[in-house]
């Protein structure tokens, strides 16, 4: 493994057992985390090799430093639910009446972290035209399971955040003329920046709450946490009939109405009710 790898990632190339106490020396500081949250990037740490085999190379394993403590809370994966909203399931062309809770998924390395107070950079992705933002809850699952009773939900969620939903909107739509998936348009590198966990026992359950975003401080969305068609609680039940649920998963709660695009220069804040700011600048340059 090369050096710099190994240092990048806490990796050890000697022995199972060093690997163990690095991971857990990084845990127990989180100061790489903290200064990974600080650039505006997501962090990661090595996972165990199975059948006690050496890994071949690292892989990150993304983390959010969790508010108040110097614990990370490890990203298993994002699940994403779509149209929660009904004003936002109109402009998008859907029958909010009518129409079932769908999700997708984003990769869990598709983090970026923006540290509380502090404007992260955010780069233009390639191959778009119409970049998009979505302002949406994030729920943080620290209890797993199967077919999960709506009353019983929110006793898996461990904490909350706010997420930006990038999405780069004319891929995502000619995929879906095309009748294809349209992961190129949602699950791209830095396409889920947000801020840091906020413990349940901290700040409570929200189901009620403006939820804002501004754009160069114009707002551009606003809408209410008790307007999504489907509350937190029932997208867990719903997730979980047809995934098995795990400590480490987040959900996106869906977006408001007025979705728009953004680019290089522009600055969005991101707000909820109960949480700090979530505050972005696209930089680099548009795509001709």
């Amino acid at each position: 493994m090369d050096a710099n790898v190994a240092r990048r990632f806490g990796a050890s190339s000697t022995s199972k057992e060093t690997d163990v106490m690095d991971r857990r020396k990084v845990l127990s500081t989180g100061s790489a985390a903290a200064v990974a949250a600080l650039a505006g990037c997501a962090t990661g740490g090595t996972g165990s090799p199975t059948g006690g085999g050496k890994t071949v190379f690292a892989v990150a394993q993304p983390m959010l430093p969790i508010v108040g403590t110097s614990e990370m809370f490890p990203v298993r994966r994002i699940y994403c639910i779509g149209r929660n909203y009904a004003a936002h399931a109109r402009e998008m062309g859907s029958d909010p009446n009518r129409e079932p809770p769908f999700f997708f998924q984003k990769p869990s390395d598709a983090i970026q972290i923006v540290a509380i107070g502090t404007t992260a950079d955010h780069p233009y992705p390639p191959l778009t035209k119409n970049y998009h933002y979505e302002i949406e809850l994030v729920a943080a699952l620290g209890k797993g399971g199967r077919n999960v009773a709506p009353e019983e939900a929110l006793s898996l969620v461990y904490g909350y955040t706010i997420g930006l939903d990038m999405t780069r909107r004319d891929l995502q739509r000619a995929m879906g003329d095309e009748k294809k998936p349209w992961e190129i348009g949602k699950s791209f590198d830095r396409s889920a920046p947000m801020g840091p966990l906020h413990r349940v026992a901290d700040v409570g359950h929200f189901t009620k709450g403006a939820i804002v975003l501004k754009v160069n401080g114009v707002t551009k969305q606003s809408a209410d946490l008790n307007m999504m068609t489907w509350s937190v609680a029932e997208q867990i039940s719903k997730l979980s009939q047809a995934f098995e649920l795990f400590p480490g998963d987040l959900i996106y709660s869906g977006t408001p109405e007025n979705v728009g695009p953004v680019v290089p220069g522009d600055v969005m804040q991101g707000s909820i009710a109960g949480l700090p700011t979530l505050d972005v600048r696209v930089t680099g340059t548009k795509n001709a």
